[in-house]
């Protein structure tokens, strides 16, 4: 009976390991070829549906992941939030900020894009500003941070060799987050491969 009682507690301890494992690795794909550093840096904060008038978890986590991510060396940082009205008609990247001002004290540049609705558009909207910055972060969860990064190497690649790491990953933070966006990753990658 004991051993029986142990199955679910194994299954959900493999499957939360296995999420980190996939969180851990997306943290560190498809960078660019430069350090954080001095210079001007842009951050991007991918919004998230939303619903309603205040920033949702994820969003208020995604706004932390753009904070601790600011290279204090760098001469310039901007923040870029990303994200149309998509579950309610307050666009999300106000919402992103709104959070960043009102709740953790940001002051700094930022930039809003209020009109993309999927992950492809966030960066189609904002890779013109983009370019004209020394290094690139993508502030989410891991595994879409990395998709937002194919996208970007696949939009403007002399853009995407300016990509630096986020820091979007620490152990067991988001931990029941982690495994449903690492099964979408993995259903989407799926998805693509088979359309190809």
């Amino acid at each position: 009976m004991r051993a029986l009682a142990a199955v679910p507690v194994v299954a959900i301890a493999n499957i939360l390991a296995w999420a980190e494992w996939m969180h851990w690795r997306a943290s560190r794909r498809r960078l660019g070829n430069l350090a954080s550093g001095p210079g001007r840096q842009a951050i991007v904060v991918l919004g998230c549906r939303n619903r309603g008038t205040r920033a949702n978890y994820l969003n208020r986590y995604r706004v932390g992941v753009a904070l601790r991510s600011i290279d204090s060396r760098s001469t310039e940082t901007v923040l870029v939030f990303c994200g149309g009205g998509v579950g309610s008609e307050v666009p999300e990247a106000d919402l992103l900020l709104e959070y960043a001002r009102t709740h953790c004290g940001y002051d700094g540049a930022y930039v809003l894009d209020r009109l993309s609705r999927t992950t492809w558009e966030n960066i189609a909207n904002v890779v013109d500003i983009l370019a004209g910055f020394d290094t690139v972060k993508i502030a989410s969860n891991s595994m879409h941070a990395e998709k937002a990064r194919a996208y970007l190497w696949k939009q403007r690649p002399d853009v995407a060799e300016r990509l630096v790491a986020a820091k979007d990953y620490r152990l067991g933070e988001i931990a029941f987050v982690k495994p449903i966006a690492a099964v979408r990753a993995t259903r989407g990658k799926q998805r693509l491969r088979a359309t190809l």
